[in-house]
């Protein structure tokens, strides 16, 4: 685990170009004060120690301050562009570019002023900087299970470094109604850490259980949702497309067994976000 505030600092194997990218990227979002957050490999070495190479640099914002940021990064010689209105926009220099996200591509995990109230003062390559809070990070990772990419390795390992000091109840919170997400994470923590299963305090795992149980109790819901489009944006087609089941990432309301669907979802229909991660 490293120390806080120790900082990530370039490797051998990063060319010139690309620090200066990434490091004039955090320079110029200071200098203008644009709100924003680093999170991806820079803050996932910053809680757990753990180095890995990367392609870009992940800023987190929110939306209302994208517009700001663009603008200061094509100030600073990148070309900025808006890749999906839906969650995120990037900066290009030459070969290198970084990601500013405002949202999880499934429209879950949005950046709200929450981010900033928890985040971590650090340092990346010398500038100093905020570090998305690890709560969130766990919340907007749980949701990565593509076939080609896996965050929850990623998960397990924030919980093993982390789970001690976390914030558990508002972890809860941000779940709400895809507690089982985080529950589904938490047995395999358990599973690839059977040594360090009191990182997730007992109160935790029990009200997961109780709500598990629950579940068991109330059976099959009459209304025949896939929610397992906000885990994959592909791997769960055959099942809306060809069996008939309705699409979570389109619906305003997911988690209620009753709710009513398409043309009269209670709560106003969703926009379906786009390809999003």
């Amino acid at each position: 685990m490293m120390p806080e505030g120790a900082g990530f600092e370039p490797r051998g194997g990063l060319r010139a170009t690309e620090v200066d990218a990434r490091t004039d990227a955090l320079t110029v979002l200071r200098a203008e004060s644009v709100p924003h957050l680093v999170a991806g490999a820079y803050a996932l070495f910053e809680y757990t120690g753990i180095l890995r190479d990367t392609k870009d640099l992940d800023i987190f914002l929110r939306r209302r301050d994208l517009e700001r940021a663009l603008r200061a990064l094509e100030r600073g010689g990148f070309r900025a562009e808006l890749v999906d209105p839906g969650w995120i926009a990037k900066g290009y220099r030459g070969e290198w570019f970084v990601d500013l996200i405002f949202s999880s591509g499934n429209g879950v995990a949005v950046v709200d002023d929450g981010w900033f109230e928890h985040a971590r003062n650090g340092n990346v390559m010398g500038v100093p900087v905020l570090f998305a809070p690890v709560e969130e990070m766990i919340w907007s990772k749980a949701y990565i299970c593509e076939r080609e990419r896996y965050d929850g390795n990623d998960v397990a390992l924030l919980l093993e470094a982390r789970g001690g000091e976390m914030a558990w109840e508002r972890l809860l919170d941000r779940f709400g109604p895809d507690w089982e997400v985080l529950f589904a994470h938490v047995v395999l923590f358990r599973f690839a850490f059977p040594s360090a299963r009191t990182r997730v305090p007992d109160r935790v795992m029990r009200e997961l259980l109780r709500r598990a149980a629950e579940t068991v109790a109330e059976g099959d819901w009459p209304r025949p949702l896939c929610r397992g489009s906000l885990l994959s944006r592909t791997q769960y087609r055959h099942a809306i497309e060809q069996l008939g089941y309705e699409d979570a990432r389109c619906q305003g309301d997911r988690g209620s067994p009753g709710s009513s669907n398409g043309e009269g979802v209670e709560d106003g229909a969703a926009v379906p976000p786009g390809s999003g991660r």
